[in-house]
Formats: C-alpha cells, sequence, structure tokens
C-alpha cells in the first residue's frame, strides 16, 4: 500500500534531505519550501522516522481536497475513519499552517478540524479523545493553500531533532537535525578530523559522534506510530535490531572540542557522557585565539557567539578579524564552516568566502560560510558579490 508522506526540516536543507529520503528507500521524492514529500510504506515511515537525520518530522498525508469554506474543511475532516487509526482513549491536538488561505481565522478552521474528530468519534463509538496541547498521543496537521486543504497525521510526535540524548541545553543552540545537515554541507565524512573550537552544548560533536559510529538518531526515543492502531511491532523491532547490528565499536573518533567557557564545556561534557561518547570525543577548556590545529588537514565547523546585548556588538567587532588571524596562520590545509547570522562576521572577518550557504535556524536567516584555508592568499583583496542559490518551491501541497 503506497501512503503519502511530508517531512519537513530547517529551510535551506531539502537537497539534503531528499538525498537522504532517498538512500532510505522511498520513492517519488519531491522538494518543496521547508521540507520534502515522498511515498513509501509503512516501513518507510518506521525507518525515516528511526534514521533520519535532516528530517524534523513525518507527516502521513490523509485528506488532499479542494475547499472553499470552513464547511468544506469540517466535512472533509468528518468523513476521514479516525476510529480506525486511534481509539478515543488517546489525547490530540490540532495545528494549523497556511499559505494565501481566503478563509478569516485559522483558529476557526483549526476548531472545526477538532469538532469534526471528535463528532466523528461520537457518531461511531459514542465517546471522543480529549484535548491535549502540552503532550497529546496523535498531533493533527492541516494545512490550506488557496484552493486546497491537506490533513496529516504525525508519525513522529516530540519532533525529530529531539534525539533523546541531549541533557543540557546550554545557551541558544542550534537543533540537531540542523547541526547534522551542516556537517553534510561541509563534506565531512567519518575518519576525517572535525573540530569545533566554539562547542557550547556540543551540538555538531553528539551529531558528528552518532555518525562516525552510524548511530540511528532514533533509536533512543519513542514515536507517534507506536499508538497507532496500525502499528506493525514486528516490523518495527526488526528495523530497530537492523538499525543496531550496524552500530560500530565504540572507539576514540578524531573529533575534537573546545570552548574558552567551563560552564559551556560541563554541558558539552553531561551530554556527551549521557549519550556514550566521553571516550571517542576529545574535549578541553580552551580560548580559539590561542589554540592549534589538532591535525595537518580537517574540517573546522562552529556556531560562533552573536551579539544581542548592549557591548557585546563591540567585542564582536574586534574578535572577528582576530578569528581570520588565527584560521589564516594555524589552519593551513583545513576547511573552515562558520555558521552565524551576523551580517558583520563576513565583513570583518577579512577572509574571501568560497561558498555562502542560506540556511534558517528556525525562523533566523542564516549563513553557512566556507573557507578553504591555504598558505597565503586569503586576505579579502575587494568584496565579492553574494550569491544564494533560490530556494526550491514546488506547487504541491505540504505542511509545515
Amino acid at each position: 500500500m503506497t501512503l503519502y508522506f511530508f517531512a519537513p526540516c530547517p529551510r535551506g536543507l531539502e537537497s539534503v534531505l531528499i538525498t537522504e529520503l532517498e538512500q532510505l528507500g522511498a520513492s517519488s521524492v519531491q522538494g518543496c519550501d521547508g521540507g520534502v514529500q515522498f511515498q513509501g510504506d509503512w516501513r518507510i515511515c518506521y525507518r525515516v522516522n528511526l534514521e533520519s537525520r535532516i528530517a524534523s518530522r513525518v507527516l502521513w498525508r490523509i485528506a488532499n481536497q479542494p475547499y472553499a469554506s470552513e464547511a468544506d474543511v469540517y466535512n472533509t475532516t468528518r468523513a476521514l475513519p479516525w476510529s480506525e487509526w486511534f481509539t478515543p482513549a488517546h489525547t490530540i491536538r490540532v495545528n494549523v499552517a497556511a499559505i494565501k488561505c481566503p478563509l478569516r481565522s485559522l483558529d476557526f478552521v483549526t476548531l472545526k478540524i477538532k469538532d469534526a474528530v471528535c463528532d466523528k468519534f461520537r457518531e461511531i463509538i459514542g465517546s471522543r479523545p480529549g484535548v491535549d496541547t502540552a503532550q497529546p498521543d496523535i498531533r493533527i496537521h492541516g494545512f490550506l493553500d488557496a484552493r486546497k486543504f491537506s490533513l496529516y497525521l504525525d508519525t513522529s510526535g516530540d519532533a525529530l531533532f529531539k534525539r533523546g540524548l541531549r541533557k543540557s541545553a546550554g545557551e541558544a543552540p542550534i537543533r540537531e537535525n540542523l547541526a547534522a545537515g551542516i556537517l553534510h554541507l561541509t563534506g565531512w565524512q567519518p575518519g576525517i578530523p572535525l573540530l569545533d573550537p566554539m562547542c557550547g552544548s556540543g551540538t555538531f560533536l553528539l551529531e558528528a559522534a552518532q555518525i562516525s559510529l552510524n548511530v540511528a538518531p532514533g533509536s533512543g526515543r519513542n514515536f507517534a506510530f507506536e499508538k497507532l492502531k496500525k502499528f506493525d511491532k514486528g516490523l518495527w523491532d526488526h528495523l530497530q535490531e537492523a538499525a543496531l547490528a550496524r552500530q560500530k565499536l565504540r572507539t576514540p573518533q578524531p573529533i575534537f572540542g573546545s570552548d574558552l567557557y567551563g560552564d559551556a564545556l560541563a554541558d558539552a561534557r553531561a551530554n556527551l557522557s549521557a549519550a556514550g561518547f566521553s571516550e571517542i570525543i576529545a574535549l578541553k577548556q580552551a580560548n580559539f585565539l590561542e589554540i592549534s590545529a589538532p591535525a595537518p588537514f580537517g574540517v573546522l565547523v562552529t556556531n560562533p557567539p552573536y551579539g544581542v546585548r548592549i557591548g557585546e556588538q563591540q567585542e564582536l567587532t574586534e574578535l572577528y578579524p582576530k578569528l581570520g588571524d588565527v584560521l589564516k596562520k594555524k589552519f593551513s590545509g583545513w576547511k573552515a564552516y562558520i555558521f552565524t547570522s551576523d551580517p558583520l562576521l563576513p565583513k570583518l572577518i577579512h577572509l574571501t568566502a568560497s561558498r555562502r550557504t542560506p540556511l534558517f535556524n528556525g525562523a533566523l536567516e542564516c549563513r553557512l560560510l566556507e573557507y578553504k584555508m591555504v598558505a597565503g592568499g586569503m586576505r579579502r583583496r575587494k568584496e565579492v558579490n553574494v550569491i544564494d542559490e533560490p530556494n526550491r518551491i514546488c506547487k504541491a501541497d505540504h505542511s509545515r
């Protein structure tokens, strides 16, 4: 049985997610702005939830119909066989998003979807599910464009970037699936030395360790599809066992992290220890301006601090040129990737970026700057034009 799915992801990583889904066996894979549509059976659904490092969720499309009013939304929703998918003992939450929707109130549309689900349960079973906006058993996602209404059941539950590994988030970390996508964009592969010199709570390090050891990112958590009536426990157990068999021995890897601040490094140590990665990653407290490259070549990737309080911007204005000096003097032979939302950084670091990739950290527009460090010749002599690849947009229905 062919099912239709949509996997949202951080904007800018759609092409990376397309590649990943194809490798996992999905069919009819098509990128949209903010995610990827694909087809498959329950095996594909389970496997993407278990193994995707880039997707934020896996949404199962259960309706895709034209509409003109809230009544059409209600009727389409009520016509679905809800009691075949879950029971009234489960709690629900309804989320609605829209682009160019002519209806006046998305809150009212949300209410009509909830009412339709509950009314259908009352009609068939005589009781209705409760609503839990904090920790629902079943999440229902509606999406409306100018002409069509799509409805999805969320097979993931908690967002997939919640790996179940992080014990201490630290200050303003990037999400795990964004970090994994950035690592992919750098071209880094297991065995190549990797350094995050401003590692904070260690998000890049955690993702790199999982990739190096082939640990499925969803292996330490539960999923919403386990609560559906159609859940195939035998298939799920088989996929988990196969993923576990593919894991590599936990041997030391050439992955290095450092941070100037002891409390940030304590967060990183706690997270790596909880994940069982303490012995495979080298951590130390150090000032980036004073460290040296841990290997003759490798990939440096980091998300440096940016100023949000009075006085910090001046400090960064002084810091950024020093970062460029360290990269030029101490990291010859390396490729450096700096992920930032600060427009001052590429202007003040005094190096010429060989590539600038637009990415979004939530709603925050950022750039991944690539610097190929070679002996001499890295100082910027003139401003270069920034060419941003346009976002891929498709007309097919999708949900954020």
